[in-house]
């Protein structure tokens, strides 16, 4: 396995995933140097640059021009730093560089509130136990969000030793995923069992697991890596869910040459970007052959989507799903915007109390 190394010794960025539009950039921007993003706790990250590991905060400048959590980096993401004078001391992000893919959730509880999970990540693999946890409507949610996310989505079936109908549950969750997605079944009790996931990892490209707690992702990543890595917890029998497992987002090196980035099981997926037409291409689809454009798929005459519900070609709580998706992102969407436009407001003049006292003073001075 490849460990990250400490300060003075010097890395391989390439093994991170470095590309040609990546060295031009760092190029370009001397004497910053490019470092990527290995881990997050709070306001300190862990980064990798060609010197070695260092801590790194970000500048005042990168905070002061940041809207929103999406404007700091995350985990996978590609900076450029200013090295520190010490390789004991912290250096300093100054600059985000473009992502070509990022995994993004509305962070829990009731705010509008983005929260970045990774970023940079080639493929997804949304993980789904096939155990009492087995829930189709939570994979068609985070297959939407990462449809959206710019990474290629891959469903990872675990623990099919717990199965009684693999056949049957991978029938039905190839059918959500569509044929552009590919979907996978393993079973880590086994070294045979993992083969397919094997198979998959190129060296070189950035992999993500997402999925609930206790769905097996680090047992897989523990698997891909070869030893007992990161720590896992036992399964309650009662509920066939785990214990806390992964607690903080951090990227890793596998001996294979790929890399991974393991996240926190979700309790809950919030939406900030989906691609839910994409996702629901089979409703998409048959919405074009409704009477109306404007139709709700509700009770109105010559509903397409209704007649394949009525016909059973269709499961009216797929098209419940794809509604309360598309309502719960317009809720956000909404809510995102006036959160932005407050922290405009709260940057240019303090808070929205003193920009009113200053266009108050404004229109006396006219008069």
């Amino acid at each position: 396995m490849h460990r990250h190394r400490g300060g003075n010794n010097e890395l391989n960025l390439q093994n991170y995933g470095l590309t040609p539009e990546l060295s031009s950039a760092a190029a370009a921007a001397k004497p910053l140097v490019l470092a990527r993003v290995i881990s997050v706790n709070r306001t300190l990250y862990r980064v990798v640059a060609e010197a070695g590991e260092f801590s790194a905060s970000v500048t005042g400048r990168l905070t002061n021009i940041a809207m929103g959590p999406e404007d700091y980096p995350t985990v996978g993401d590609w900076v450029l730093l200013r090295l520190p004078a010490n390789a004991a001391d912290a250096g300093s992000i100054e600059r985000l560089l473009p992502r070509r893919s990022v995994f993004a959730r509305k962070a829990a509880g009731r705010t509008s509130a983005t929260q970045l999970v990774a970023a940079n990540i080639d493929t997804v693999f949304i993980c789904m136990a096939l155990d009492g946890n087995f829930n189709e409507r939570r994979v068609e949610r985070y297959l939407a969000v990462a449809n959206a996310s710019g990474a290629q989505p891959v469903v990872v079936l675990t623990k099919a030793d717990l199965s009684a109908d693999v056949a049957s549950q991978e029938a039905i969750i190839a059918a959500i995923a569509g044929p552009e997605v590919a979907v996978l079944t393993v079973d880590a009790t086994s070294a045979a069992g993992i083969l397919p996931l094997i198979a998959l990892i190129e060296a070189g490209r950035t992999y993500a697991f997402i999925g609930s707690s206790g769905v097996g992702k680090s047992t897989l990543i523990n698997h891909l890596l070869g030893l007992d890595e990161l720590a896992t917890g036992a399964i309650r029998a009662s509920d066939a869910h785990g214990r806390h497992t992964t607690t903080g987002r951090e990227l890793l090196l596998l001996p294979s040459g790929g890399i991974v980035i393991d996240t926190p099981g979700m309790r809950e997926l919030g939406i900030v970007d989906a691609a839910i037409d994409e996702t629901f291409a089979d409703i998409t689809e048959l919405a074009q052959s409704c009477r109306f454009n404007d139709c709700t798929h509700g009770s109105e005459p010559g509903c397409a989507v209704q007649v394949a519900i009525a016909a059973g070609t269709l499961d009216a709580a797929r098209l419940t799903s794809y509604q309360r998706l598309q309502t719960e992102q317009a809720e956000n969407i909404a809510l995102r915007g006036k959160a932005r436009e407050l922290a405009k407001i709260n940057r240019m003049f303090g808070s929205k109390k003193q920009m009113h006292q200053m266009m108050k003073e404004i229109k006396q001075r006219r008069r």
